[in-house]
């Protein structure tokens, strides 16, 4: 008996655990946002199971509400704003960083990617009592500024780490050519370093359109974004009006990881 073919079967067991034990951790982490789903459509006043009746009450109330639209309002003039500043300013790092060699590069590099380690709450209180100085506090731009320097080093890592199987040889023979930097960035370095510009930016867009303690710290009442509006809501008056805005957030942040999924599929095949 070949012993070879005595390991197939405890392969293949294995090989099904595995994805089982996956597929149970992936349910696990899923379901609680699941739930919230059908509360949504409830016509209870309340987030009770099982729903008594279905309606579209809340999302009626959510579209009416001068205070949740404005908020929406404020969360799209934030985010795309803070992912734009991030994404420019990750890139660019990244890039740098990934073409020179100094003493206490390793030092300058944990200092960029400072914001994903330090306490939410420490940026938060730190940013204010030195915002407040300089008149950024209750202000769009104060907000703007912080939330990219949150999503900065989520753009840094991922362009750092398309950087690592770059091909510099490339660089060098658009420069032969007699093409300028800016240009071979443009041509040459970005469309090889796309994916992980992308990712960056979803990444840096989620943090800014998700966080809820700098803005509790900055934002004033013309600034209230989603998240602020949706903690408030929790804390003073539940309704269900939180799970049809925890919905549609759903539903959204899918849409931008089906989109980040299919631009990368047509770069693929493009590169094929």
């Amino acid at each position: 008996m070949n012993p070879n073919t005595a390991e197939v079967p405890w392969e293949r067991i294995g090989f099904v655990a595995v994805r089982a034990l996956c597929i149970a951790v992936l349910m696990f982490l899923l379901l609680p946002i699941v739930v919230i789903v059908p509360l949504s459509f409830s016509s209870s006043s309340f987030l009770v199971y099982p729903v008594p009746d279905w309606s579209l009450r809340w999302y009626r109330e959510l579209f009416d509400s001068a205070e949740w639209m404005r908020a929406a309002k404020n969360s799209f003039i934030v985010a795309p704003a803070a992912t734009l500043i991030a994404t420019v300013l990750g890139t660019m790092a990244a890039v740098g960083l990934a073409q020179v060699r100094f003493p206490g590069k390793n030092v300058l590099l944990s200092v960029l990617i400072a914001p994903m380690i330090v306490p939410i709450v420490v940026v938060g209180v730190g940013t204010y009592l030195f915002f407040a100085r300089l008149g950024l506090s209750d202000s769009y731009a104060g907000l703007i500024l912080v939330h990219a320097a949150l999503g900065t080093p989520f753009v840094l890592t991922t362009v750092s780490a398309t950087l690592q199987g770059f091909d510099t040889n490339l660089v060098r023979a658009s420069a032969s050519l007699g093409a300028a930097p800016l240009e071979t960035f443009r041509r040459v370095t970005l469309p090889l370093i796309a994916p992980g510009v992308i990712s960056g930016a979803l990444f840096a867009f989620a943090t800014s359109f998700d966080e809820v303690v700098v803005t509790l710290f900055l934002a004033g009442p013309a600034q209230v974004t989603l998240p602020r509006q949706m903690f408030t809501g929790i804390r003073e008056n539940i309704t269900p009006v939180i799970a049809a805005v925890a919905t549609l957030l759903i539903v959204f942040t899918t849409a931008l990881m089906f989109a980040l999924e299919w631009l990368r599929g047509r770069r693929g095949a493009g590169s094929r």
